[in-house]
């Protein structure tokens, strides 16, 4: 398919809910590839369909190191049905180029979806491995929420991001990570 510009931050399709999908067709197996096409050439771990302009219920994760196969991931109109545990750990995106801050994430999720023909499955990604993060990081773009949402220092992260000149936090956008920091600080 096609390598497609990915949306920067500050574009307003970034903080749009994504659709469901009704339907597997050849416009959403389209879609997959050119999410696909794209991380790979962004070096990415990631991509949701809003950072290319469609707001569809649809990410891919790959994270293969250098000397494995590819193993992508198609993930349509998942819903993360349990998480538990907590960590801190950078993240960065491709929608925000090199900018990289301290964020909250749970440490396990367990995913239901549907695979790039539309056959229902389930995924566990435990101990705050670089899957768990991706998955939340992709699944949180799906319902126009960003990394950045979730930082632990608002301010550490406004200077990160003026560095590479981009807009500050909105403080209304960020998450409500309260049970996260409950387990913190366990």
């Amino acid at each position: 398919m096609a390598v497609k510009r990915v949306l920067q931050y500050g574009e307003k399709t970034l903080r749009e809910p994504s659709k469901e999908v009704h339907k597997v067709s050849r416009k959403i197996q389209e879609l997959v590839q050119d999410l696909l096409d794209t991380m790979y050439a962004k070096n990415g771990v990631g991509m949701a369909a809003p950072q290319i302009g469609v707001n569809y219920r649809v990410f891919v994760v790959d994270v293969s190191k250098n000397d494995e196969p590819l193993n992508p991931i198609v993930f349509i109109n998942p819903k993360i049905i349990k998480k538990s545990g907590a960590y801190v750990g950078q993240e960065g995106c491709i929608s925000f180029p090199e900018a990289y801050t301290d964020v909250k994430r749970y440490a396990n999720v367990m995913v239901k979806a549907l695979d790039r023909h539309g056959r229902p499955f389930v995924l566990e990604a435990k101990d705050g491995e670089l899957l768990a993060r991706a998955i939340q990081h992709e699944n949180d773009h799906l319902d126009g929420i960003l990394f950045i949402d979730h930082c632990v220092n608002r301010f550490e992260t406004d200077q990160i991001l003026a560095k590479h000149n981009l807009p500050p936090v909105d403080p209304d956008m960020l998450a409500d990570d309260s049970e996260i920091e409950k387990e913190l600080s366990k």
